[in-house]
């Protein structure tokens, strides 16, 4: 593909650029200063969903017929580097680039007209029911069972690590409906409202101080079969769908890029041992350069792909290669962001995070969420698929192993 830019390329640009220099509240800047993780805070982040929603331009990858702009792979990937420039807060993204993609597939006409202008409106939010204790890798040995009753499903279990079910009104959820053949095929994928009577969320905070992951609980929860997505016993194609799209239907190089020019700012005002900048380090900015041409592969990679999907094609194991590749840099440039701030990592002021705190840092601004963001990424290579499936999923249908 030529990833020279077009004149209408260009056009379209700078009018991303001129939104995002005007249609960003007080709020929303809050919140995006204050994001260390893969989501920001609620409310500035559900008022930019909004903002983006009355746009027009929520769901840059669905198509128009279900509510998207109509935009090309070009332009998805010039939408995303303006907003890491800018820098704009994190979606809770679920509905949109996960669930979403899956109802336009699967979902019945019904199902379809019933969830798909939540999704955009915003007036849905959605959070995922995978992994279990003891199957989070291994999703295939997923235990949480929906037993038949007449026209519903009674479910009983627990989802470990359910991101944003604090928060949530909606829930994806595997459930094992057969115990027989294959551990794959007895699984069905169900959605349902989180304020069904039998659930509950408890909340795990992480190291890095941050509410976003959770345990969910499922006690007698009964659910009609007609939430089902996709046929009985049949979920676990359905949930490979879903999980091409969460490991690789986004570009990881515009964040990435996003956060090499956070450490280049930190790097031009802090110092090294010796007295200079740590910028004109050699051996710190060896590191930079590293991140960077790392960065720039994977950028070459992603326009690849999404040339691809644009052609119609599936991310398919594009997905594990962008997944493992961008993860594992995300979380080197954090490392090398920690050691850039150097003894300012090590103060611990909760309340710098929340927003439009009046707390005085004992710190620069630019290692304010530092520190939290090196620890947060920690999960980068768990999450979504670990960096050892990654690497098997490649190795068995790339390879061949």
């Amino acid at each position: 593909m030529d990833l020279l830019l077009t004149p209408e390329e260009e056009a379209f640009r700078e009018e991303v650029r001129d939104f995002l220099d005007t249609a960003m509240t007080d709020n929303v800047k809050e919140a995006a200063r204050l994001t260390v993780g893969p989501i920001s805070p609620f409310d500035g982040s559900m008022e930019w969903y909004r903002i983006l929603h009355k746009k027009g331009w929520i769901a840059p990858a669905w198509p128009v017929e279900h509510g998207g702009p109509g935009w090309n792979a070009m332009q998805r990937y010039i939408w995303d580097v303006e907003c890491q420039t800018v820098g704009v807060p994190r979606l809770y993204h679920m509905g949109l680039k996960m669930i979403g993609p899956v109802i336009q597939k699967f979902g019945t006409p019904e199902q379809q007209a019933k969830y798909l202008p939540r999704i955009l409106s915003g007036d849905d939010v959605w959070c995922q029911g995978y992994s279990e204790p003891g199957s989070g890798s291994d999703l295939a040995s997923l235990q949480c069972k929906a037993v038949s009753d007449g026209d519903d499903y009674i479910i009983n279990g627990t989802k470990i690590w359910t991101t944003g079910a604090h928060v949530a009104n909606m829930i994806f959820c595997l459930v094992r409906t057969s115990n027989e053949g294959k551990k794959q095929d007895g699984i069905s994928f169900i959605v349902f409202p989180m304020d069904t009577p039998g659930v509950s969320v408890e909340p795990i905070i992480t190291m890095a101080g941050d509410h976003e992951v959770n345990q969910t609980f499922f006690d007698d929860v009964r659910v009609p079969k007609a939430n089902l997505m996709g046929r009985e016993n049949e979920g676990w194609t359905v949930a490979k769908y879903l999980l091409e799209f969460e490991r690789g239907g986004q570009a990881y190089s515009p964040m990435l890029f996003g956060q090499i020019k956070k450490v280049r700012e930190i790097a031009n005002a802090e110092h090294s041992g010796t007295g200079q900048r740590l910028i004109d380090d050699p051996t710190f900015a060896a590191k930079l350069a590293d991140m960077e041409s790392r960065s720039m592969a994977l950028e070459i990679y992603e326009k690849q792909t999404m040339s691809a999907l644009s052609a119609g094609a599936n991310p398919g194991f594009a997905a594990s290669a962008m997944k493992l590749r961008g993860s594992e840099t995300l979380q080197d440039i954090s490392v090398l962001a920690a050691e850039a701030i150097a003894y300012y990592g090590a103060p611990y002021q909760p309340e710098l995070r929340k927003p439009f705190n009046n707390a005085v840092p004992i710190m620069p601004d630019h290692a304010v969420g530092v520190m939290n963001r090196n620890l947060n990424n920690r999960a980068a290579t768990i999450y979504a698929g670990s960096s050892e499936v990654q690497r098997s999923i490649m190795a068995k249908g790339v390879l061949g192993l």
